[in-house]
């Protein structure tokens, strides 16, 4: 095996020290938050000298070091699964329907629109009009086969056996979630579905990363009605060809089935 570039390696080593630092104390978010503290301590004087300015305590100081950027911070992934997948669902306008284990935002919103039960391995604790919050598992999901005429899981299939969220090691957790999903989908229906696509891979213990092939493949008994893109570089891409990732790091594939 060749060995690896020396600046190849430095720059592992650095990624892997900031990964297993990060989750306790990320180096670079403390380094960036108190170089900004000056500028922070600078701006609590001038505003207390502007006319009419309400007294400021310490004790009720709160610094936000790490907002002033020249554009609005998105996750290109998340920001643009949740949209592409509203758009459609919404537009279907089915009686009903079922999320598994998306971002609750993305439940919340849908909910406003129309009916949605939403399922997770950790039960949500919330009440709200229209949304239905119910306990399960993505690999013995609570419904009968082909019960469900609109479903969507984004961004959720990767993590499943990990235990990153407390569900049980199983190296087969992406591909039995995929066939519980394709299990429970109506024929006729839809399911709006979203994952990491790129270089196949494990990344312990956040997430796995597939080839486009490979959820086909877990999707066989399926359909492909569409499938878009969201490119390393955070570009969105509507009807992309099914190799337009075969060579991203981390990009996501956004998957429409249905069930013929």
């Amino acid at each position: 095996m060749r060995a690896q570039p020396r600046a190849s390696l430095k720059r592992i080593v650095r990624h892997l020290f900031h990964r297993w630092l990060a989750p306790v104390c990320d180096p670079l978010v403390a380094l960036r938050g108190l170089r900004r503290y000056p500028h922070y301590i600078a701006e609590w004087r001038r505003y207390t000298q502007l006319p009419g300015a309400e007294p400021l305590r310490l004790a009720d100081a709160y610094p936000q070091l790490h907002d002033r950027t020249a554009t609005s911070s998105i996750d290109p992934h998340y920001f643009y699964v949740n949209g592409w997948a509203m758009r459609r669902i919404v537009a279907q306008r089915p009686a009903h329907h079922v999320d598994i284990a998306s971002q609750t935002i993305f439940v919340n919103l849908l909910a406003a629109v129309l009916p949605v039960t939403f399922v997770d391995y950790r039960p949500l604790q919330a009440s709200l009009a229209g949304l239905t919050p119910r306990a399960g598992d993505i690999l013995d999901l609570p419904f009968a086969d082909g019960a469900l005429a609109s479903v969507s899981c984004l961004h959720v299939a990767e993590h499943i056996g990990l235990g990153r969220y407390g569900d049980p090691l199983n190296p087969q957790g992406t591909r039995q979630a995929c066939a519980e999903l394709a299990r429970v989908l109506a024929p006729g229906g839809q399911l709006y579905f979203a994952v990491p696509v790129g270089r196949p891979r494990v990344c312990f213990n956040a997430h796995r990363i597939h080839a486009v092939p490979t959820i086909l493949e877990y999707f066989s008994a399926l359909a492909l009605v569409e499938f878009s893109a969201v490119h390393d570089d955070g570009r969105y891409e509507e009807d992309a060809a099914l190799t337009a990732l075969d060579n991203s790091d981390y990009a996501c594939g956004l998957f429409l089935f249905t069930k013929t």
